[in-house]
């Protein structure tokens, strides 16, 4: 058994990442920090864990060692405090956009201010295990991804690493539910205002476009990509639609086959292609809950466009999922473990 603490653990991130890792089999939960919420029941926050676990929130400042430290606090904060945190525990996993990239320089131009530690940028890994599950095998530091980002990359790495679409050529349209938003209400999630809505919030400048960009450069070549977000009447999930241009005379088949190679043993990446149906495509309505992403294509008969689709729970596999899965490869577990549920249907 290892000792997991949670640092920011009354949101919605780290909520998921705690109901996660109450039913992993090698896992003691240590502590949980809140610091509204300090000395109350967890259930206070989380009410689906009544009676799950007696644990209280503690207060930030009265973190112990453990042998691996989550860190689900506001973007900002984990950089600005890493001292303190850094003494705690020899492995630490970071929820917030805090370590994801690599070149501080990117700071400043997609969050608006200088990072506070560039010297633990390199300790750094990033949090996808399709793309670096060897790294993250032996990495004392892991960064997750922004919920956006993964689904993006995901659902595009192969064709972009394989030469098989124009790098310089990529539109993505990411759907979002509200709980992107976090926990704390204003105006862009309350319900008169939300309901209903299909809503363009970040139609240029997404901040997951920085890590788009670094995660899809291959052989030095960097990617353009043209990113709009749109918030939609939906709670958890993410439909990420992608418009790229083959290069070449590039089918089906061949499409199936870049896939098959990349991601035919990975256990949480499902190719979704149906010839008929309601449900030939991915859906984020059925991967709630799950540490899935769902990638479908299409071919487009009338011009060289393939239309990529990817969807996941942006909690889990965009956050906490992606943080447990981490967490069982740095510690030689099956890396399914505490993350089989399959989803619910009809929901």
């Amino acid at each position: 058994m290892i000792k997991v603490s949670i640092a920011g653990a009354s949101g919605y991130g780290g909520g998921e990442l705690l109901r996660l890792l109450l039913f992993h089999p090698e896992i003691e939960i240590g502590q949980v920090t809140s610091e509204s919420l300090a000395g109350k029941p967890v259930g206070r926050s989380h009410p689906n864990l009544r009676r799950v676990t007696e644990l209280k929130f503690s207060a930030l400042a009265d973190l112990e060692s453990c042998d691996v430290l989550c860190l689900c606090l506001p973007h900002g904060e984990a950089m600005k405090r890493w001292d303190d945190f850094s003494g705690l525990s020899a492995r630490v996993i970071d929820l917030s956009a805090d370590f994801r990239l690599r070149d501080p320089a990117d700071y400043p131009t997609w969050y608006g201010h200088a990072h506070a530690h560039p010297d633990v940028l390199g300790r750094f890994v990033y949090g996808l295990a399709e793309l670096y599950r060897d790294e993250i095998r032996d990495a004392e530091c892991v960064a997750c991804t922004g919920c956006l980002a993964a689904t993006a990359i995901l659902s595009l790495a192969p064709l972009v690493r394989a030469g098989a679409v124009d790098p310089s050529r990529l539109f993505l349209e990411g759907k979002i539910g509200s709980s992107a938003a976090g926990h704390r209400a204003d105006r862009s999630t309350h319900h008169p205002d939300r309901s209903g809505a299909v809503r363009s919030f970040k139609p240029t400048g997404h901040r997951h476009t920085a890590e788009i960009v670094q995660e899809l450069t291959f052989d030095g070549q960097a990617p353009t990509v043209h990113f709009s977000a749109t918030a939609i009447e939906l709670v958890r999930g993410i439909l990420m639609t992608t418009h790229a241009f083959a290069k070449g005379n590039l089918s089906d088949r061949d499409i199936w086959g870049i896939y098959r190679e990349a991601y035919g043993r990975e256990p949480f990446i499902r190719i979704i292609k149906e010839r008929t149906g309601v449900f030939r495509y991915p859906d984020p309505k059925f991967l709630a809950g799950t540490n899935y992403c769902d990638i479908g294509f299409e071919r487009d008969e009338h011009s060289d466009r393939v239309v990529v689709m990817g969807a996941l729970d942006n909690l889990v596999k965009g956050a906490a999922g992606q943080a447990v899965q981490a967490l069982n490869i740095m510690h030689g577990w099956d890396e399914r473990t505490a993350l089989e549920f399959p989803g619910l249907h009809p929901v």
